[in-house]
């Protein structure tokens, strides 16, 4: 049996694709560069906001001052919006309480910056308690770099044979695999589970409540 579980945030326990679109679309609206469909931003995200900046501005344009005011405008909507549209995924809310109920750990590893993290946590997940809540911090490399996973670790004291990762894109796959850790791909968030095979999760699932039977049994195939 597992004894900590390390969730991703945006695209694992959140839907927030919405919020950080119209907050990307802002800051590109405000500093005139055209605009994307929200449809398009899975594919933007997932690296931290500053990549998402640079991602979403054109190629031409990606200089380092550009960046800067795009980020300071993103971080000033999206610190007033972040819980416009945002909502957790179906099953989710039951899932952490089910671990919390049989003493298992539950901690977040997210890319997006520190203060936005721990705001949306206790917002939507204020009855859960959480071993540890890390964002992107400066002087720490964002995911796929284990360093996150390293920390939570650390506060949690367990080992990683007891941890499970789990997210929703390669980013997330690749920071398991580089902590020597097992991961769980989930299918409902940002990205296709073409992807989460391709970044060799340990195993793909379709609901949170597969999730359980894995802490309790184990990897499929291990």
């Amino acid at each position: 049996m597992k004894n900590l579980v390390i969730f991703d945030l945006d695209g694992t326990l959140l839907n927030s694709i919405e919020d950080l679109g119209h907050a990307a679309n802002h800051a590109l609206e405000k500093n005139g560069y055209a605009t994307h469909s929200i449809a398009s931003y899975p594919f933007f995200v997932g690296n931290g906001v500053r990549r998402l900046m640079e991602r979403v501005l054109p190629e031409d344009c990606r200089g380092e001052e550009t960046v800067d005011r795009l980020l300071a405008d993103f971080k000033d909507y999206y610190n007033q919006h972040s819980t416009d549209y945002t909502r957790p995924y179906e099953g989710v809310p039951q899932l952490l309480r089910n671990l919390r109920a049989m003493g298992v750990k539950v901690a977040v590893a997210s890319n997006k910056y520190q203060a936005a993290v721990e705001a949306i946590i206790a917002h939507y997940y204020p009855d859960i308690d959480f071993v540890a809540v890390e964002g992107q911090k400066e002087g720490v490399k964002v995911k796929p770099d284990p360093s996150i996973v390293f920390q939570i670790l650390g506060k949690a004291k367990v080992a990683k044979d007891d941890t499970l990762y789990v997210g929703d894109s390669g980013v997330d796959m690749e920071t398991a695999r580089r902590a020597c850790i097992d991961s769980v791909g989930v299918t409902w968030g940002f990205r296709p589970e073409k992807e989460l095979i391709e970044y060799h999760a340990s195993v793909v699932v379709h609901s949170p409540e597969q999730i359980l039977d894995i802490v309790r049994n184990g990897i499929v195939g291990k």
